[in-house]
């Protein structure tokens, strides 16, 4: 790796391979694997209607941005187009929101992988494993993008396989075909208690934690400009991304439901995947959905790099970051960007050592809600910037579904929810600590553009 930066420019190493199997599987994390069992136990086997209305939503804001990312690809992705779109302090503010979430995924992520080969190699630290897991992927993403791509291809392809593979034996669980099976058939979708045995509200609290689990689905338009044909896989990505989430989550989740009682006490203890091959009768099923999770992890801590590194170099090449993040190798790689991202995750992990437990605290709950801020951003920039086509009469090459009633009734829904978690006491706190924090991000945002104007005028008058 060249030291010297030459360019302020990215390299187009993404292979299509890399890109189509991001797309697939880059909604895949441990969410599912392990993080679904606490949403079953909230909401019993109604918690198909809970991802099924977090999915929708997906699908359709990955509509939304894929119509603005074909017409204009950027790795500065949505926060580039609510630049263009809203203002410039949209732009600045969620793309420092977007950086933050990220950076706070690093450290959780490596901290589960960390803890899972703790439990394999017990002499050796918690912190040693986390510390050489981020620094070997921080070195990898330093090299170049095709890097990034081959790990995130190989890491993608076991988690497809792993959930293929579960699907195909829930299925022959259900029609009784496993000989070691203690389950088979649908009846638990309404055998305990029914099929909504906590009601309503509890499907809408499950949809508030589900719904974070599908963040991620947005990467594959920042990393398809760093394709050679980044309109093409950008549409590609969008069009699969129903039967990505019906294969997935819904039809997983179903075959978890139907299969074990939703009030299991397995399903919260030690994830959905591990309780269903357990009655199964699968052997070392601990230990295979154990691999599969530090894959998974792996996985999302490698993208959350990848994903804040090209955020903050985009928010360089913008004036909104500073102009040492912009850089790049002779590869194309922002080494600084990279450098910063992974120091500023550090950072967290060091205050979570030695800083009060509230403090930490705030810091994870100050991302809880960006999820929804930034699906809000995608909304009503698509609705502006496609106005704007309109009153000029342009052609869009990729729309959005019945403009814009779909677009509005994403935009009512995201304001409710997002009123609704401020009701709930559960998730108060992070609806407060993401509002200060994107207030404070605000103000930095319209000092930055208040500079700018005074340099301008400075360089008006001495010209």
């Amino acid at each position: 790796m060249s030291s010297t930066p030459i360019s302020s420019e990215l390299d187009q190493g993404l292979k299509p391979r890399h890109i189509t199997m991001l797309s697939i599987a880059g909604v895949i994390g441990a969410g599912l694997f392990v993080g679904s069992g606490h949403a079953i136990a909230e909401a019993g086997p109604a918690v198909l209607l809970a991802y099924a209305a977090a999915g929708t939503l997906v699908v359709l804001v990955m509509r939304m941005l894929a119509e603005m990312a074909v017409a204009s690809p950027d790795t500065g992705s949505f926060s580039t187009y609510a630049d263009r779109a809203i203002g410039h302090w949209a732009g600045f503010t969620i793309g420092w929101l977007y950086w933050w979430f990220w950076v706070l995924v690093i450290p959780l992520e490596a901290n589960a992988a960390a803890t899972i080969l703790h439990a394999w190699f017990p002499n050796v630290a918690i912190w040693a494993f986390t510390l050489v897991i981020t620094l070997l992927l921080t070195v990898t993403n330093l090299f170049s993008v095709k890097n990034y791509g081959e790990f995130e291809f190989w890491f993608a392809l076991i988690k497809v396989i792993a959930i293929i593979g579960f699907v195909v034996l829930g299925v022959a669980a259900i029609f009784g075909l496993l000989p070691n099976s203690q389950v088979s058939g649908v009846s638990h979708l309404y055998d305990t208690q029914g099929f909504l045995p906590n009601g309503m509200g509890a499907v809408l609290a499950a949809m508030l934690t589900t719904m974070f689990s599908f963040m991620g689905t947005e990467i594959v338009t920042i990393a398809a400009a760093e394709s050679k044909d980044p309109e093409k896989q950008i549409t590609k990505a969008t069009n699969s991304v129903i039967w990505r989430i019906s294969l997935f989550y819904l039809l997983s989740i179903f075959l978890v439901v139907a299969l074990v009682p939703w009030n299991h006490s397995g399903l919260a203890e030690v994830g959905s995947y591990q309780t269903v091959l357990d009655m199964m009768g699968i052997p070392n099923a601990k230990m295979i959905v154990d691999i599969v999770v530090l894959i998974a992890v792996t996985s999302c801590l490698n993208s959350a790099l990848y994903t804040a590194s090209r955020m903050l170099f985009s928010l360089g090449k913008r004036g909104d970051a500073p102009a040492v993040a912009k850089r790049t190798t002779q590869s194309g790689t922002p080494y600084w960007a990279v450098m910063l991202s992974t120091g500023a995750a550090f950072l967290a992990v060091f205050a979570n050592y030695v800083a009060p437990a509230a403090v930490f605290d705030f810091l994870l709950a100050s991302s809880g809600a960006i999820a929804l801020l930034v699906y809000l951003v995608i909304a009503v920039s698509q609705l502006r910037m496609r106005q704007k086509s309109i009153a000029a009469g342009e052609s869009v090459a990729f729309q959005m579904w019945l403009f814009p009633w779909l677009t509005w009734a994403v935009i009512v829904f995201i304001v409710a929810v997002l009123g609704v978690m401020l009701i709930q006491e559960s998730h108060r706190v992070e609806i407060l600590a993401t509002g200060l924090l994107s207030l404070l991000v605000v103000a930095a945002g319209l000092f930055v553009a208040r500079r700018r104007k005074i340099e301008r005028a400075g360089k008006v008058v001495l010209s």
